[in-house]
């Protein structure tokens, strides 16, 4: 699977996109997306977004409206990127251009998508709705924030949990496999088995 990688905004936030024969998939849209897009001549389809949060949908709006892709997230991230002032109330400041969705995604073996066929896992604990989503084929898992190399996603944000989002991992996550590879929202990506080994916030989980 060929995957190009861009990383934006003021929390360096990747955001990766995959060739299709439709255009192309993008997760996650941070801030300088679009512009990184145009200027590659790289087209978008579908948009999906792994989470809510404002500097992994900073660039939605403007992709959906510039490129006529499609959007989908998770119903738990609906009213928070539907609401411009929400991040404001927690003391970031910022606004979020809202984005509404074209279709909604849940929890599922098989998702396919342009060619493309994903497993879809709901781990909440950084953020209500967050997704990951694994090409079965390519072994690749896109996991935004809820997974890093040497560590986890917050926890003490609104929605936040350590224990689910730990549990989440340790249940859906690693038995994929050890080879499986990990691109994550912030940081260099990583596999399974290296997180299993290493990673001390699933000490003693797994």
């Amino acid at each position: 699977m060929h995957i190009d990688t861009f990383t934006g905004g003021p929390f360096e936030t990747n955001c990766f996109w995959i060739p299709t024969a439709q255009g192309g998939i993008l997760v996650d849209a941070p801030e300088g997306a679009l512009d990184w897009l145009n200027g590659r001549g790289l087209r978008v389809s579908t948009l999906l977004l792994t989470h809510a949060h404002l500097d992994h949908a900073t660039d939605a709006a403007k992709i959906k409206a510039a490129h006529g892709c499609r959007v989908g997230f998770h119903r738990d991230g609906a009213e928070m990127l539907a609401d411009p002032a929400i991040f404001r109330s927690w003391g970031f400041p910022w606004e979020l251009e809202p984005v509404s969705a074209d279709f909604l995604i849940e929890e599922t073996a098989s998702l396919p998508l342009e060619g493309i066929d994903f497993q879809v896992f709901h781990v909440p604990g950084h953020c209500p709705g967050s997704l990951c989503f694994f090409a079965k084929e390519a072994r690749v898992l896109f996991v935004g924030d809820v997974l890093f190399a040497g560590g986890i996603g917050r926890w003490d944000l609104p929605g936040g949990g350590r224990g689910m989002l730990v549990s989440g991992i340790v249940d859906k996550l690693l038995p994929l496999g050890d080879d499986v590879r990990v691109l994550s929202g912030h940081g260099p990506a990583t596999t399974l088995g290296a997180e299993r080994a290493r990673n001390p916030f699933l000490a003693g989980a797994v």
